[in-house]
């Protein structure tokens, strides 16, 4: 028992000297770093004079957010009943496509690069001259004077009638690049509540004009890409309905003419030669063959129409950007006590380093 006490004094008195020991270390440094107290207030100034002028030169931006509700196709009420029942029937009416680019897959799609280059490419309206949102990207950015030096870029352009079949490596190269940049660090697309159907697109660009008009263009090319696949299976029903249905009004009517002209050839004629009125007969069942077809091919196309009005829109707007937009810049003060901060602690880095060095290097 006398052993165990006698081990353990030595161990707590070696806590306390080293404990003493920090606290004197402590000291030291924080003299020695108080010493310091005139070159630490100088990087402090330089640092926060740096963080105001990085923060007068950074140019400020603007954001433009559309808010948009997508259309529930969930619930088909009576209409779903009655497409039922033609289907049950043999009679495909269209309807129901497009649930790939329902919800979150629909943001997906406002990703694609197929869809943002056609938004780039796309003709617009900007300061009264027609022009295409990628050449005014590149103007804007300044990207010509980085692409002097370089000859396969510098006569590099995107005119606004030129095909997109037709570009070339080097067009594509630089439309890709476009496209990796502004999806990747200026474009956002959101959606608040997994349970309301209701999302946001952000735009963040230097530039207030190609903020607004990239953003407005993007769901313009989304909203008939979508409309076009999802409804492309109602309108060609539609347009097979309509064409049987002028092609048996046709026959209809032609039947119809061949009963009077039958008609007109038996007029006054022996009823004991009844041959001669089998003409008119076989006509009568045409135009009553053809009168039962159209009613249903009429019907048919009707629900057909209806079908399609269903499947658009599917974007609504309801929030579109409206300038001036929303502008972000850095702030002056923030940079200034987050400049001298930094510069001050790079500088007790170094002291401190110095030191140690030179306490090594004895």
């Amino acid at each position: 028992m006398t052993d165990i006490q006698t081990n353990n004094i030595p161990a707590a008195q070696d806590d306390e000297i080293s404990l003493k020991e920090l606290i004197l270390k402590l000291k030291e440094w924080t003299d020695f770093l108080l010493g310091k107290w005139k070159l630490l207030l100088l990087a402090g100034i330089l640092g926060g004079a740096i963080g105001v002028v990085y923060a007068y030169l950074q140019k400020p931006i603007y954001t433009a957010a559309l808010t948009y509700a997508l259309e529930d196709e969930k619930s088909g009420g009576g209409l779903s009943g009655a497409m039922g029942l033609a289907s049950s029937l043999g009679f495909d009416l269209g309807g129901g496509g497009g649930g790939a680019f329902a919800g979150s897959n629909l943001m997906e799609l406002m990703h694609s690069r197929s869809l943002i280059e056609k938004t780039l490419l796309a003709p617009v309206e900007i300061g009264g001259k027609t022009t295409n949102l990628v050449s005014y990207y590149i103007d804007v950015n300044e990207l010509r004077e980085g692409w002097a030096k370089k000859p396969e870029l510098a006569s590099v352009s995107f005119p606004v009638t030129a095909s997109r079949a037709n570009f070339t490596r080097v067009q594509d190269s630089v439309l890709g690049s476009i496209y990796s940049t502004i999806d990747k660090t200026q474009l956002t697309i959101a959606q608040k509540d997994k349970k309301i159907s209701i999302g946001t697109i952000e735009v963040k660009s230097e530039d207030e004009t190609f903020a607004k008009k990239f953003c407005e263009s993007l769901v313009k090319e989304v909203t008939s890409f979508y409309v076009d696949t999802k409804s492309k299976k109602a309108k060609m029903n539609v347009a097979i309905l309509e064409k049987q249905s002028d092609s048996i009004r046709a026959e209809l009517n032609a039947a119809i003419t061949g009963v009077a002209v039958a008609n007109d050839n038996t007029f006054s004629l022996n009823p004991a030669l009844n041959v001669k009125r089998s003409p008119s007969a076989q006509r009568q069942v045409d135009v009553q063959a053809n009168s039962a077809i159209l009613t249903q091919l009429v019907a048919n196309l009707e629900m057909a129409k209806v079908s399609l009005r269903k499947e658009t829109p599917l974007v609504q707007i309801i929030d579109a950007p409206i300038l001036p937009l929303k502008k972000e810049k850095v702030s002056k003060l923030k940079s200034l006590i987050l400049g001298g901060f930094l510069c001050g602690f790079l500088v007790v880095i170094g002291l401190v380093g110095r030191r140690v060095l030179k306490g090594v290097m004895g």
